[in-house]
């Protein structure tokens, strides 16, 4: 996390929780979903605008992590933006030496291969899983049939529960059912 971030949160550390507002796609680029974005529908009906700006995606990439309950945010100075997600948290672009670098520019290791019904392939790394682009499902093959790889078969819609992960973060919610979009520690 930037420091800048770090200050901003000791500065202000009870502002408000953002949802809906940010997405991933399964191609790891960044949606802006603004009011009319979100009431078309959930993310992967209504995208929004595509982030193209270089500087903000690299901040982006260095605020991202998940929260304790496997939700995704960027944390935007004090604000921390919940990320709706089109598959996984991570999207992998897999290396001529096979190994792999997400969406947010990290590189990582591969510690397991899963592919699912529909031909998708995920890569499993001390990060987490992640889709692989589209573009790089041809250095997967090769991977697999060098060896390299071994995929294994899995149900996406399991995944979440398998490794933590939620693509649709929701607000919080209060004893009379009412969605809270503060701060959980303010009172």
């Amino acid at each position: 996390m930037d420091d800048i971030v770090k200050q901003a949160l000791a500065k202000w550390p009870h502002v408000p929780y953002c949802y809906g507002w940010l997405g991933l796609d399964a191609r790891g680029h960044w949606y802006l979903r603004d009011e009319v974005a979100q009431a078309a529908g959930p993310f992967v009906q209504s995208k929004g605008s595509l982030l193209r700006h270089e500087k903000l995606l690299e901040f982006i990439g260095r605020n991202y992590e998940p929260d304790s309950q496997g939700q995704w945010f960027f944390q935007n100075g004090p604000q921390r933006v919940y990320v709706e997600l089109e598959n996984t948290p991570w999207v992998w672009r897999i290396q001529p030496d096979f190994s792999i670098v997400s969406q947010t520019g990290r590189s990582t290791a591969v510690t397991d291969c899963l592919l699912d019904g529909e031909g998708r392939v995920y890569l499993v790394s001390p990060l987490g899983v992640g889709l692989v682009h589209t573009l790089d499902v041809p250095w997967a093959a090769e991977a697999v049939e060098a060896g390299r790889w071994l995929p294994q078969a899995v149900d996406a819609a399991q995944l979440p529960a398998r490794y933590g992960f939620v693509r649709s973060p929701h607000t919080l919610w209060d004893a009379a059912g009412r969605p809270q979009h503060r701060h959980p520690s303010m009172p």
